[in-house]
């Protein structure tokens, strides 16, 4: 990354400046004392990485670093973030500890995460907390209202920031708002529980395009609209009452894609290659190496993937000494209790499968509780005979993605849940019931005996379409629905 500490325009040219500004929960960065600032981790961050490597825009998150970092501390308190990444000009939204605990560990993800994904974990709703996650995302409308251009298109991302949209309106009527979900969105039934769902389906009403990651989504917001909100369904969409007069709003599924060539070409470097083939040599060089990749979160199925093939290894379907799982699992969201109870018992379940299979020095289960750079990930990809993507609930699930478009020979096999939203595009993959752990089973035993013939015209339509629906074409879909508003207009 270049960075470059510049002063920061605040609204001071309206009439210049970039035409898009990116909202986010973060900045594409994050501090590492013996680093610096560098790169954040994050499916958000990577995404709009690709799409404005050679775009200027405004990105509008936080740093990462609580603003009273420092109080009653020995240590130094960080540097202020980077002014701007090459043409990404950076806002840093200033957040206090007690606001990121009520707003981003309580509020988003002791609350809305879990209910958006199916209730896996019961939410808790706290008064306070929704108020403290109001109270940030109205510092983040009034920053974006205070930096945007004259007309310019602004991009809320995800679930932290869902009354950010109405805010703004509010604020800038000049400004053209999209929102995307990274996340699923509920049912009628689970959304409803949420004691704020009116105020949280009008924040999303201030966007004239609301996009998500399945049709399935979108048909339940607009199902939401109709029982809660005073809005006409037209189109697919919807017609609201303005100050300003009457206002579309667009409703409907942008899949998310990856950068595959990035992938691709990552996987054909020669050094590569040959950690792939260091890889399966550390392992055991193994007859069949399954792998799994996931943040260590409760939504992913981990735990009933161990179980499934640990049962396999025990029954003889596959052998202990001939077989090898692999399972990375970066930490996530550590203060979060739920998050410290599946780390527990993902560690618990990989002990005793390992303490249980086969003679002394046979361990087949290999887990790792860490993060992972590009090149060691696609030589995980390249290395890995069947891919295991088995969550519980997910938006889209990009590792699925990933490892498709790193299987540069067309060889491999991917079992995926029917839960993610890549099941809808990628239904050449064999699709499970994570649920159903007899079913899993049968179907990895499957992928596993597919002969080659049939397993590389699978994945060779699979890599067709992540090729075909990528990363660019997601946000060129998305951008084109949301076009720029002429500045005599607003």
């Amino acid at each position: 990354m270049r960075f470059d500490r510049r002063s920061r325009r605040r609204g001071k040219d309206r009439e210049g400046g970039p035409d898009l500004v990116i909202v986010a929960n973060r900045l594409p960065l994050e501090f590492d004392v013996e680093e610096g600032w560098r790169r954040a981790p994050g499916g958000v961050v990577s995404a709009m990485e690709s799409v404005l490597r050679d775009q200027e825009a405004i990105w509008v998150g936080w740093s990462g670093q609580a603003t009273d970092d420092s109080l009653g501390s020995s240590m130094p308190a960080p540097p202020e973030p980077p002014a701007r990444i090459g043409d990404l000009e950076l806002v840093a939204v200033p957040l206090s500890q007690s606001e990121i605990a009520a707003h981003y560990d309580g509020f988003s993800n002791g609350a809305l995460w879990p209910n958006y994904h199916g209730g896996i974990v019961a939410p808790v709703y706290h008064r306070s907390q929704f108020e403290a996650h109001r109270t940030v995302n109205e510092r983040f409308a009034d920053l974006v209202a205070e930096t945007a251009p004259l007309g310019a298109r602004v991009w809320v991302h995800d679930y932290q920031l869902q009354l950010v949209p109405a805010m703004l309106r509010e604020r800038r009527p000049d400004l053209r708002i999209g929102f995307f979900l990274h996340i699923p969105f509920p049912p009628v039934e689970v959304f409803s529980q949420l004691p704020w769902r009116t105020q949280i389906l009008e924040g999303l009403m201030g966007a004239d395009v609301v996009g998500f990651q399945t049709n399935d989504a979108a048909v339940n917001f607009r199902r939401l609209v109709g029982r809660f909100l005073d809005a006409v369904e037209v189109d697919g969409g919807f017609e609201v009452q303005d100050a300003a007069g009457p206002r579309r709003i667009t409703v409907a599924a942008f899949p998310i894609g990856i950068r595959a060539s990035d992938y691709a070409d990552l996987a054909a470097l020669p050094e590569v290659q040959q950690r792939a083939k260091q890889i399966r040599a550390d392992v055991g060089d193994p007859d069949v190496l399954l792998l799994g990749v996931d943040r260590l979160d409760y939504t992913k199925g981990i735990d009933v993937r161990i179980q499934a093939v640990t049962e396999l290894l025990l029954d003889g379907d596959l052998d202990p000494e001939r077989t090898a799982f692999i399972q990375v699992a970066p930490p996530t969201r550590a203060k979060v209790e739920e998050y410290q109870k599946i780390r527990s018992d993902v560690e618990l379940l990989v002990s005793r499968a390992n303490g249980s299979l086969g003679p002394l020095g046979t361990n087949p289960i290999h887990y790792m509780h860490q993060a992972m750079g590009p090149d060691e990930l696609a030589a995980l990809y390249c290395a890995a005979d069947v891919m295991l993507v088995t969550p519980l609930r997910d938006g889209m699930n990009l590792v699925a993605k990933e490892y498709v478009a790193a299987r540069i020979h067309s060889r491999g096999a991917l079992v995926l849940s029917e839960f993610t939203g890549a099941s809808e595009q990628m239904t050449d993959a064999w699709l499970i019931n994570p649920y159903d752990i007899g079913g899993m089973k049968r179907t990895i035993l499957q992928a596993v005996n597919e002969p080659d013939e049939e397993a590389q015209d699978r994945m060779a339509s699979l890599r067709a379409g992540v090729f075909t629906h990528d990363v660019y074409r997601w946000a060129q879909d998305f951008l084109n629905s949301l076009p720029a508003r002429a500045h005599d207009d607003s």
